[in-house]
Formats: C-alpha cells, sequence, structure tokens
C-alpha cells in the first residue's frame, strides 16, 4: 500500500480503514475538505518526531535551595527542592500551558509558533515528556 489522498470527506469515511492502515504504516495518508488538505498521521510516529526534532530545550539552573527548569522564550517555568521533583512540577507547566494555547494563545502572535511543542505535549504521557526533558530524545 502506498500513499493515499481522498479528495474529500465523505470518501475519505467511505475509505477510514484504508487512511488509518496508511497512516499507522507511515505512508502519506490525505483527506481534501473544501480548499483545506489535513493530514492523517500515526500518533508515536508524530510524537517521536517532534520529540527529535524539537527547538525548544528545558534549561535546568542548580541553585542552592533546590533546581529550576524553563523553556527559554516559552512562558513555562517549574522550581522544586530536587530535580526529580522540578521535572514532575514541569511536567505540570508544560500540561498547563498547553491547555492555555489550545484555549487562548494560539492565535497570539509570541505564541503560534508553539504548535509543535504543544502537539509534542498534547501527543507525549507523562513518563515521555519526563524523557523530553531530561533530554533523552525519542
Amino acid at each position: 500500500m502506498g500513499a493515499v489522498h481522498f479528495d474529500s470527506y465523505s470518501e475519505a469515511r467511505g475509505h477510514l480503514k484504508d487512511l488509518l492502515d496508511a497512516a499507522e504504516r507511515g505512508r502519506v495518508a490525505t483527506v481534501r475538505r473544501h480548499s483545506a488538505r489535513t493530514a492523517v498521521v500515526d500518533v508515536e510516529r508524530l510524537r517521536g518526531y517532534l520529540s527529535a526534532v524539537a527547538p525548544w530545550q528545558v534549561q535546568v539552573v542548580a541553585e542552592a535551595d533546590g533546581f529550576s527548569l524553563f523553556v527559554p522564550g516559552v512562558p513555562v517555568a517549574a522550581d522544586a527542592a530536587t530535580f526529580d521533583e522540578a521535572v514532575m512540577e514541569m511536567v505540570d507547566s508544560l500540561r498547563e500551558y498547553a491547555e492555555d494555547w489550545q484555549d487562548r494563545l494560539a492565535d497570539s502572535p509570541n505564541h503560534e509558533n508553539n504548535w509543535g511543542l504543544v502537539q509534542l505535549i498534547g501527543l507525549s504521557d507523562d513518563e515521555q515528556l519526563r524523557s523530553w526533558i531530561v533530554g533523552e530524545r525519542g
């Protein structure tokens, strides 16, 4: 099976299994609706790719009373007494940012380019986010 392209929502709906099979196999899978074209992709493939290429990097500052973590250019930070606690706080902060982005920040000029970060957060479970925060890519 190669790439699959459907020129309407109705056509895609009639071939949903083919569309999902293609996406799960990493094939190009698209649906056109009006003038927009949408890609259907496997979550783990997309999450893994975003994790590997994400330009956002969590910075760590060790202080006398604990650790501070932040993402330069993104209003996300965490502070805690231990590194592991700070990482878990960062997971929570990232999730809060992603929720705020979905609710009200997506169209804001200084946040709209964080789409990939929000996708990475939303497609990751807590352990996957923890791994990304500490620099374990994949």
